[in-house]
């Protein structure tokens, strides 16, 4: 049996504790047995990363962009074996699985760049003889807490800027998905970086609370629920820690009158359900002005009617398993939730047959924009169908929720197209495309309850992992 363990200093540590990595296509395959860090490892680790700091902190932008390039040049050159690693390990289709490994593997590459562009301002002092510039330095020992939905997108994401910035970093990826950010641990213990600079702790909230709380923690980026984004929250702003939180959303995908029908339809389908509406993006709201509503509801159930559920692996198979059986039984409980709420449940919802987790694609009818369904997050392959006079009326349920991640509208209104874009309540809005799928270079991220702190990815990136420093020389 494969055993997997931390990455700190430099060295693979194991811990006594382990935990099984289950196959959610077929759980009776055991992908591999991974170390469970307290906090004597949290502890370890993060004071590898202070030790490794000075040095990594003043390395040059050749020696970053080399360490970087290095990881994507792997990571894309291995794409198709970590695809399938995290296919066999989340459950996304395998062609999901590999295009995301691919997307890691760029953003260490653009990141690569990143490190060659950091620089200053020279600023014109009030005062004669006296020069001002800025410049930009690490923030210092940075904390990455990762979910399981996107197990090596995000680490990369996270990962490459703090370490492009000049931070060290300890990584605590989901405890569902462990050998995604392992399989990265290894590309990046061989990439030339100094030990300690970037160290990996496996575990579940234990591991994730003492990284935390560790007093010489500088920053905290985090991806994943709400509650804990906001216990995170409290304890930075107490402890004057730098943070950072991704969280969730109820995305909406508002469907207009003069809408294309097929790409509407496609849009909606797309953003549903593809990744097993397992992504933070996902169109869980489906908004329809009521003079399409009819002829979309019908084309929508026909389309989600021939989606296939099956093994993440089989090539015919468009629909994963969900991640495990808490989120399975979470799907179905959201199922009766909007039937108790006087829903109807027009397509799917249902458990399938099969050693993994499979869930068949569900549609919702419920025009309440209040009811639970059209409120809470899911994180599976359910939408809700709300029917909506006209495009204010469909505006104004699109922004009413505590959510405001993604947003999108298929229109062949310029005007409405514009409007939308503009009073769309989300740091990301689509139009005539998924809500889901965002580029690797642009900015990521949300508005209320969703997002907390500077933007993730692209040039964005670096405003959370740098610090500004004033110089005045006279």
């Amino acid at each position: 049996m494969p055993l997997h363990h931390h990455l700190i200093a430099g060295e693979r540590l194991r811990s006594n504790s382990t935990r099984s990595n289950i196959n959610p296509s077929n759980t009776d395959e055991l992908i591999g047995e991974f170390s469970e860090a307290d906090a004597s490892h949290v502890d370890l680790a993060v004071q590898a990363a202070t030790r490794a700091l000075p040095q990594w902190s003043r390395s040059t932008p050749q020696q970053r962009f080399d360490v970087l390039d290095f990881i994507g040049s792997e990571i894309l050159a291995r794409k198709q074996e970590l695809g399938t690693l995290l296919a066999r390990e989340e459950g996304k289709v395998l062609a999901e699985a590999i295009g995301e490994v691919a997307r890691a593997g760029y953003v260490f590459k653009f990141f690569a760049g990143e490190a060659l562009r950091i620089g200053g301002q020279a600023i014109a002092s009030v005062r004669p003889g006296m020069e001002v510039i800025t410049s930009r330095e690490a923030v210092g020992v940075v904390a990455l807490i990762t979910p399981w939905n996107f197990p090596i997108a995000i680490p990369a994401w996270k990962t490459a800027p703090a370490l492009a910035c000049g931070n060290t970093v300890i990584l605590k990826p989901s405890e569902l998905t462990p050998a995604c950010a392992s399989a990265l641990a290894d590309i990046i213990s061989r990439s030339g970086l100094p030990a300690g600079a970037f160290n990996l702790v496996l575990g579940a909230g234990v591991a994730g609370k003492a990284l935390v709380e560790h007093p010489q923690v500088d920053a905290v980026s985090f991806t994943g629920s709400i509650a804990t984004g906001k216990s995170i929250a409290q304890h930075c702003a107490l402890h004057l820690k730098k943070f950072q939180l991704e969280m969730g959303g109820k995305n909406p995908l508002v469907v207009l009158d003069d809408a294309d029908l097929p790409l509407a339809v496609e849009c909606a389908v797309n953003g549903a359900f593809f990744s097993t509406g397992q992504r933070c993006t996902a169109s869980s709201r489906t908004i329809v002005t009521e003079k399409i509503y009819a002829e979309f509801t019908a084309a929508l159930l026909a389309r989600t009617a021939q989606l296939r559920v099956g093994d993440a692996l089989d090539a015919s198979t468009q629909i994963g398993p969900v991640v495990d059986l808490r989120q399975l039984e979470k799907n179905l409980s959201y199922i009766d939730i909007g039937l108790a709420e006087g829903g109807k449940l027009l397509i799917g919802g249902q458990r399938q047959a099969g050693k993994g987790y499979f869930f068949s694609p569900a549609v919702i009818e419920n025009h309440d924009a209040q009811a639970r369904i059209n409120q809470e997050e899911i994180f599976g392959p359910v939408t809700s169908l709300i029917k909506v006079k006209d495009f204010e009326q469909a505006l104004q349920v699109a922004n009413a929720t505590p959510f405001g991640l993604s947003g999108g509208i298929c229109t062949t209104s310029l005007k409405y197209a514009t409007q939308f874009r503009r009073e769309m309540q989300a740091g990301m809005v689509m139009v005539n495309a998924p809500t889901a799928g965002v580029d690797y270079h642009v900015p990521f991220g949300g508005s209320k309850a969703s997002s907390f702190g500077p933007r993730e990815q692209g040039g964005m990136a670096m405003e959370f992992y740098t610090r500004v420093k004033t110089h005045y020389l006279a």
